[in-house]
C-alpha cells in the first residue's frame, strides 16, 4: 500500500492574532465564533444553548452557531460548513463518533476542538483528563479554556473488495477481537446499561476461534509475521472503566503505542486482564508497585510496540475499529501519526 497523500487543509479564516484564547473581546477587537455540531439524540438541545449563552456572553464571543448530524454525515460536513462560516472553534456534542468526524474536518487548522462529552465512551475526553457528564463545566472549558495541540491517526483502509477509505482517529483502533467485539455489541442493550454491555458482547466474541496470522511493517523495518488475536494502534491508552490498556501513550509524543495481544489458551486471557488490570492499573501507580513488575516475568501474551508508522495485511478479511466504532472489514491498513494536528481546548 502507498502511503497516502495528505489531503490539504481547509481555507479558515485566521484567528484575531490580539484576542489571546479564552480571553474576552474588547471594543476594539472582532468578537470570535463558535459553532456546536451535535447529536441530537445524545444532548438536550433547549440545556445545550442554555449553557452556551451564558458562557459566550461571559468571553465575549459572538452568537454560537449550531449544526445538527445526521445519519448521512455524523460531523465532518457540519464542522466544514462551520469552518467556511468563520468559526474559530467547533464544539463537538456527542459521542466518539461525533469527535472523530469532526477532529478529522479540524485537522491541520488554527479551528480548536471543544468537547462536550456524551454517550459511553468518551474516550478523548478521558484521557485529556475533562470532566464528564457535566454540561456546563464542559461549555465553561470550551469558551474559557486554553488551546492545547495533539497527535492524530491517519489511517488508509483496503476493503475487501478492494477499495480504500483513509479515515482519521483519535484515541485507538483495532484489528481483530478488539473489533469483533464492538461489531457484536447489541446497541439496545448498551443503551440500557452502558459500557457493561461490552462484556456481554466479549463473551460471544471469544466464542468464536478469532485467532489471525498477520505480516506487518513497523517504521519501514523488516517484515514480520506474527499471530494475534487482535493489534491496537493508541494515540491514548485509557479506556472506560479506568483501564489502562496502553500505559506509556502520550497524546503528543509523535508516536503510536502499539499492543498485540496473543493467547494460545482461553486461560491465558486471565493473565492478559491481570496485567490490564493489576499491573496497568494499579501497580504502575506506585513506586513499590513498579518495583513489583520489575520482578515479574514478561507475560508473552502481551506484547507492546511503538512506531510512528505501521502497515499491516491480515490473511483474511477482520473487523476493525476507529475509537470505538466498528467500520466494517479490512484486509489490509497502513497507519500513521500525524504530530501536533489537532487544537483541542482543555481547562485553562
Amino acid at each position: 500500500m502507498s502511503t497516502p497523500p495528505s489531503p490539504p487543509a481547509p481555507a479558515v479564516p485566521a484567528r484575531p492574532r490580539d484576542q489571546a484564547a479564552g480571553e474576552p473581546a474588547t471594543d476594539e477587537t472582532p468578537k470570535r465564533t463558535a459553532a456546536v455540531v451535535y447529536n441530537p439524540i445524545k444532548v438536550n438541545l433547549a440545556e445545550l444553548k442554555k449553557s452556551v449563552r451564558k458562557h459566550q456572553k461571559k468571553a465575549g464571543w459572538a452568537e454560537t452557531l449550531f449544526y445538527e448530524t445526521s445519519v448521512d454525515d455524523p460531523g465532518l460536513g457540519m464542522a466544514k460548513a462551520a469552518m467556511e462560516a468563520g468559526a474559530d472553534m467547533v464544539i463537538a456534542a456527542g459521542g466518539d463518533g461525533t469527535v472523530r468526524n469532526v477532529a478529522e474536518a479540524l485537522r491541520g487548522t488554527q479551528v480548536a476542538l471543544g468537547l462536550l462529552p456524551s454517550g459511553t465512551g468518551n474516550l478523548l475526553a478521558r484521557n485529556l483528563k475533562l470532566t464528564l457528564d457535566h454540561l456546563d463545566s464542559s461549555i465553561g472549558t470550551a469558551f474559557s479554556g486554553t488551546d492545547r495541540r495533539i497527535d492524530l491517526g491517519l489511517v488508509e483502509i483496503e476493503n475487501p473488495d478492494g477499495t480504500r477509505d483513509k479515515r482519521v482517529f483519535v484515541v485507538m483502533a483495532g484489528l481483530g477481537l478488539d473489533a469483533q467485539m464492538l461489531a457484536n455489541t447489541n446497541d439496545r442493550l448498551k443503551k440500557r446499561v452502558g459500557w457493561l454491555a461490552y462484556v456481554d458482547a466479549i463473551a460471544r466474541s471469544l466464542r468464536d476461534n478469532n485467532a489471525l496470522t498477520i505480516k506487518y511493517r513497523l517504521d519501514g523495518g523488516e517484515r514480520k509475521s506474527m499471530k494475534t488475536h487482535t493489534i491496537i494502534l493508541g494515540n491514548c491508552g485509557l479506556l472506560p472503566g479506568n483501564l489502562l490498556l496502553l500505559p506509556d501513550a502520550a497524546i503528543d509524543d509523535g508516536l503510536f503505542d502499539i499492543v498485540a495481544l496473543r493467547p494460545e489458551r482461553k486461560i491465558d486471557w486471565i493473565g492478559i486482564w491481570v496485567k490490564i488490570v493489576w499491573e496497568n492499573g494499579i501497580l504502575r501507580r506506585s513506586r513499590a508497585g513498579r518495583q513489583i513488575m520489575r520482578l515479574a516475568p514478561d507475560l508473552k501474551t502481551v506484547r507492546y510496540m511503538k512506531g510512528s508508522e505501521l502497515v499491516v495485511r491480515l490473511d483474511s478479511p477482520q473487523d476493525f475499529e476507529l475509537d470505538g466504532d466498528s467500520h466494517g472489514m479490512a484486509v489490509a491498513i497502513r497507519a500513521r501519526i500525524d504530530p501536533l494536528a489537532l487544537t483541542v481546548r482543555v481547562p485553562a
